[in-house]
Formats: C-alpha cells, structure tokens, sequence
C-alpha cells in the first residue's frame, strides 16, 4: 500500500511542477504570453484601456498581468483544477473543448500503434531468442536495427509517397472521409480506420524493433540461468518452460521500454499528426506553435504530460504485480 501511494504522490507531483512551471513561464519570462495577448488585443481595439485588455488576458489564459504573484498563482490553479484552461485565441473557442475533441484520435492511433509494437516486438524477439545463430535470427536483427535508426517522421513521408501518392491505397490525410458524418456508423468506424493505418503504421515500422531486440537480448540472459536448466532436467515441457519461466522474467525488464514508449508517442504526434493533418492533440499543439496560440500551447502541453503520468502510473502497477519485489522494494523500479 506504502508502494501505491508513494507512486500516486510522484504522480501528483509531477503534474503539479508542470503546472506551476507554466504559470512561472507565462508571468515572468520576457515577451510572455500574457504581454504578447495584451500587444495583440491592444493592436486589434485600440479604444479598450488598460484593465478591459488585462480582464481578456485572463479570461484566454487565466492570468491576470495586474494582480500580484501569488493571488494570480492561485487563481490559476484553481482554473486549472476546474477544468478552465482558458479560450483559444486562434478558434475563439475553450481550450478544453478543443482537447475533449481531439485527445480521443491521439489515444486511438497511440494505444493501437503501442499494442501492436509491444505484442509484435515481443513475439518475434522470443522466436529470435529460441533461434539464436539461425538464419531467421540474423535476418531478423538486421532488419530490426535498420528500421529502428529510421526517424518516424521519415516513415511516414516514404509512407505518403508510395501507399498514398503512388498506389492511392490510403487517405493523403484528414481523420475520416468527408461527407460522412461521426457516429456510430459502420461507414465512420472503417474510414476512420482506414485514415488511422498510415499514422499508426509509421509509429509501428519504427518501433518494433527495438522491442524485439530487447526481447532476444532479456530471452538469451534468462536461457542461460541455472533454473531454467533444473526446469529441463526435471522434464518440464518446453511450453511451460517458455511461457512460466523464459517469458515472463525475460518481459519484465521490457517495461521500461514500454514507459518510454509512451512518452516518445505523445511527443512524436506533434509531428506525426501535423504531416498527416490528422487533428489529434499534437497537431494542435503544433498549430498553437505556429500561430502562438499560448492558451492552446499550455492546454495541449498539460494533458499529453498528465496522459504520460497516467499511463506510467498504470504501467508501473501492472510491474509491480508482475514482481512483487517492487512492491516490497527488494527489486529494481521500472524507472
């Protein structure tokens, strides 16, 4: 119990040092937003004073240029914890309305694209591990090293070209077909799928291969120990062998992996989804970016570290039910 609150608090934490490190950001750093806002809004209606420019500064970023340090920190925070992460200057609309729209694309590519890799780069670096030396093996790590020093976002231009461009199998971009409307439609469900397999498919080219290393290497260490000799010896089948004792000693350490995928995902559709215009959270994020829009900007930034949080929270529980030694702290943490 000690161990899940203590993970719970770092967690907490976390998001809690990112917040207020936003809020440092937006008041004290020289051309912050909150002075940026107030130039443009002055630039636009030039006939409002000084504390009508300050009272729309707050409402878009929930920052209020005139009010002390720490009555603004608190403000602040108690906007965050509402839900309030301000209105967009560029659609003129919440903040949280925009990520409530598009944070669900960004979880759907991200969890498909993870789940493949994962079982994908899993399997085959045990088939690798059983056949060490083989043909299979060395062709094998051949093209997984290869495909892994490949940038994502190389992939997926290669990706456009050949299967969009060139062979017109997939979509160019967009996250469904136009004219069909979102819903629990069969037409919406397999075009948003079919929108879905070039962005997830240039995650997944670049990724299982260092799953699948990783694996062999975890596998061959875990063949060579004395137990799984004692397992032989007492004629245990190579089944059971493979799955009680190879498997799953060889996967723990994968989780380690597999929480620096996740960070590496989010950060990674920034691009990804900007290529493909496909309208998750990074290509938000990327928008605001580009057309400073600070109030998406920090909006964006604080749920893709909030869903990184979660999701190493929730990786770290399942390692720890996978080896109790976590729990009791007589083994290594996942990070």
């Amino acid at each position: 119990m000690n161990w899940f609150i203590k993970r719970i608090g770092q967690g907490l934490f976390t998001i809690f040092a990112v917040a207020s490190l936003t809020f440092v950001l937006i008041r004290t750093m020289p051309g912050s937003p909150a002075q940026q806002l107030a130039a443009d809004i002055r630039q636009n209606q030039p006939s409002l004073s000084a504390r009508q420019i300050n009272v729309m500064v707050e409402q878009r970023i929930g920052v209020d240029p005139d009010q002390p340090m720490h009555e603004a920190y608190m403000n602040y925070m108690l906007n965050l914890a509402q839900g309030n992460l301000g209105e967009s200057v560029n659609y003129q609309e919440p903040v949280a309305d925009i990520i409530l729209r598009s944070l669900p694309w960004t979880a759907f590519v991200m969890s498909v694209s993870l789940l493949f890799v994962f079982i994908f780069g899993i399997g085959l670096g045990a088939i690798m591990a059983y056949r060490e030396g083989s043909k299979f093996d060395v062709g094998s790590s051949i093209i997984a090293i290869f495909l892994s020093s490949v940038p994502y976002y190389v992939a997926a231009v290669v990706m456009i070209y050949v299967l969009a461009l060139e062979l017109s199998l997939f979509p160019l971009s967009g996250r469904y077909p136009r004219g069909v409307e979102p819903g629990f439609t069969l037409e919406f469900f397999t075009g948003a799928l079919h929108h879905a397999v070039l962005p997830a498919a240039s995650f997944i080219v670049t990724t299982w291969g260092g799953f699948a290393l990783g694996m062999r290497g975890n596998s061959i260490q875990v063949l060579g120990n004395d137990y799984i000799r004692v397992a032989k010896l007492r004629g245990l089948s190579d089944r059971r062998i493979a799955l009680r004792y190879v498997g799953r000693n060889a996967i723990l350490p994968m989780w380690t992996s597999f929480l620096i995928t996740v960070g590496f995902m989010f950060g990674a559709s920034i691009i990804l989804e900007e290529i493909f215009t496909y309208r998750g959270i990074g290509y938000y994020m990327f928008d605001s970016i580009e057309n400073r829009d600070y109030p998406v900007m920090m909006g964006t930034f604080l749920v893709i570290t909030v869903s990184v949080v979660i999701a190493v929270l929730v990786a770290d529980i399942t390692y720890g039910k996978l080896d109790p030694r976590v729990e009791s702290g007589g083994g290594d943490e996942s990070y």
